[in-house]
């Protein structure tokens, strides 16, 4: 379904202006700036301000290139196989002064009597989270650059009153506050989960006195031995044909790689849940643990003699922790072998400590994984409300707005949080 009303785009001067990105200059007078590069870019179309570059730039390019709120920034160049050139990120900080790259481009609404800066924003990231820029870009030397006149030709906005796109922008900024808020949560629970496996791993549970080993210090009870004293790895097999991730309700085993389940088989290699490590690629040295029977593809190892002092879903965090990747060869595509895994060496507490730390684990894992559930149901969401309102599949006036309010604080937490209102109180 399309809009029946007429559309504006982006060559529409009188309602838009296209700014291009900041160089720095060689003439003074200079100011410092905060430039946004593509890396301050995110899938959400927020801006990373983690790591914004500060730049001594030509007071005189700044003047005409400083960012105000509700300037919306397009990647013209950048990209990759993976990701499609034409991302967008909107600007809402009063603080500054900002400015953007060479290698975007900024658009501003001149006429805010028209159009809602944040609805023009979502419009905008529809059209690339659609893939409909996809065709529009141009490959040169390894990079992808927008062809931008296609692009303002393409970026079309529907005549509608601003009351309605206050309301679109509005319910779909609730949710992306929602999906935020669990992103925060993933990371403090992360970051609170490194900390644990660090004193754990280092300290241990008992409070004992330190001795220095050759991996550092270590509680007095705990051994250093080599890995190959606790497993003995084989590599795992070539995928069967059949695996497909949506067969998993007829194939129900899953097939195990470097980074977790890949899909799934109608054939097991293993009756019980394993250690697994990443043998090959970008995922090499990765630990984790399955489940149940599953298939073991040829990209993993996996233990087929396992020691009794060790518990594997402890190995298996311990492993992650000691980022067995350092170890694989650095030439051509990353690889380590068991040999080589064998020798690394690593402590080991008395299996009984290794129980009570793995409950620990285990407890913080259930949050991250709640965590994250939430997140990719809010996700999802986002993303069949961006498209049917983009597209005129649904109008906002016949939303069930409370139902979608309602929805988000469930997914949020047991009590709505600050900031998450409806959009119809505005």
């Amino acid at each position: 379904m399309k809009w029946d009303v007429e559309q504006a785009t982006l060559e529409d001067s009188q309602r838009f202006e296209n700014i291009n990105g900041l160089w720095t200059g060689k003439k003074a007078p200079f100011v410092e700036v905060g430039v946004i590069r593509n890396t301050n870019f995110t899938e959400s179309g927020r801006i990373d301000y983690s790591n914004v570059a500060r730049l001594q730039v030509e007071q005189k390019k700044l003047e005409k290139r400083q960012l105000r709120m509700g300037d919306i920034i397009v990647e013209r160049s950048g990209g990759g196989p993976k990701q499609p050139v034409g991302r967008v990120v909107y600007f809402e900080r009063e603080d500054g002064p900002f400015s953007f790259s060479n290698f975007t481009s900024a658009i501003r609404v001149r006429d805010r009597n028209v159009f809602d800066s944040k609805f023009v924003f979502y419009r905008l990231l529809e059209l690339y989270q659609s893939g409909r820029t996809e065709d529009i870009q141009r490959r040169t030397t390894g990079l992808r650059n927008l062809d931008f006149s296609a692009y303002k030709e393409r970026a079309c906005f529907p005549l509608i009153p601003l009351s309605e796109q206050y309301k679109i922008a509005g319910v779909l900024g609730v949710v992306q506050q929602a999906i935020e808020q669990q992103e925060r949560l993933i990371a403090l629970t992360t970051e609170l989960k490194k900390a644990l496996l660090h004193k754990l791993f280092t300290q241990g549970l008992r409070g004992e006195t330190q001795k220095q080993t050759e991996i550092g210090p270590l509680p007095e009870s705990y051994e250093v031995v080599r890995i190959s004293d606790l497993f003995k790895f084989s590599s795992g097999k070539k995928r069967p044909g059949d695996t497909e991730a949506e067969w998993s309700a007829s194939k129900p085993f899953p097939v195990y790689g470097g980074n977790g389940i890949l899909g799934y088989s109608s054939e097991f290699l293993l009756e019980s849940p394993v250690l697994v490590l990443g043998r090959v690629g970008e995922y090499c040295g990765c630990a984790h643990h399955t489940q149940g029977k599953a298939w073991i593809s040829d990209n993993a190892l996996y233990p087929k003699k396992t020691s009794p002092r060790i518990n594997t879903r402890w190995a298996a965090e311990y492993l992650t922790y000691a980022n067995l990747n350092q170890y694989s060869s650095r030439a051509g595509q990353p690889l380590i072998t068991q040999g080589v895994i064998g020798e690394v060496k690593m402590p080991l507490p008395l299996i009984g400590e290794q129980d009570e730390m793995t409950t620990a684990f285990s407890e913080l894992n259930r949050k991250l994984d709640v965590h994250r559930r939430k997140h990719g149901t809010l996700t999802d969401l986002f993303r069949t409300l961006l498209h049917q309102l983009m597209t005129a599949q649904i109008r906002v006036h016949d939303l069930d707005l409370d139902g979608i309010l309602s929805q988000v604080v469930r997914e949020n937490g047991d009590k709505q949080s600050p900031g998450l209102q409806s959009p119809l109180d505005k």
